[in-house]
């Protein structure tokens, strides 16, 4: 933990300071740095829980958590049941037909996932479930995305925070979409500072 601690650590140092993106293969050793086994679910974020379909598919345990949103990142796919009828109107339902593979352009729904989950999340008293099968590609990449266009953090700070509590790891297609999103998301920022400070100059 200490070894993964202290790589979050350099690599938030080196983008700071160079105002560089990581490359895919120092997300990949991120990642593997931290390679355990998830448990079926875990609090990510504040309200926040990262899981897997088992947990999605038992209303008695959602019940038991108080989950009042579910974000359901393999809407459709074999063996889940989750949709609207399933949850009844005790839970607000998104889905999120996605599939497992690199070549899936996850990046289309990262905007409106996020809409969805920042929604949940600032309505009193909610906690939200964001799944896939597994809980570890699919709805992971759909949490690090609310993290980076909600609260500004970068691929790898999201990446340390989330891995934090639960290990995660989007495939290699998604893990290239995100890093588009941080360069989008970077460049972004840098343009609003330099608007910012042209509006201060007398």
């Amino acid at each position: 933990m200490a070894g993964k601690t202290e790589r979050c650590k350099r690599l938030s140092e080196e983008e700071s300071q160079t105002d560089m993106c990581p490359t895919i293969a120092e997300l990949q050793s991120l990642l593997d740095s931290r390679r355990t086994s998830s448990h079926r679910v875990d609090e990510v974020w504040p309200n926040l829980y990262l899981g897997d379909l088992s947990t999605a598919n038992n209303r008695y345990e959602l019940w038991k958590m108080g989950i009042t949103h579910v974000l359901n990142a393999a809407h459709g796919r074999r063996y889940s049941e989750g949709n609207s009828d399933f949850y009844g109107a005790s839970i607000t339902y998104h889905g999120v037909p996605a599939n497992d593979v690199p070549d899936f352009d996850m990046s289309k729904y990262f905007y409106s996932a996020s809409e969805f989950i920042h929604k949940a999340l600032n309505t009193p008293g909610a906690r939200l479930l964001v799944h896939c099968v597994v809980g570890i590609s699919r709805s992971a990449t759909l949490v690090l995305a609310y993290l980076m266009i909600h609260h500004q953090l970068s691929l790898t700070q999201a990446i340390c925070r989330v891995q934090e509590n639960r290990w995660v790891y989007p495939n290699k297609g998604f893990l290239e979409q995100l890093l588009h999103l941080d360069e989008v998301l970077r460049e972004a920022r840098q343009n609003q500072i330099q608007s910012n400070r042209h509006e201060e100059k007398p």
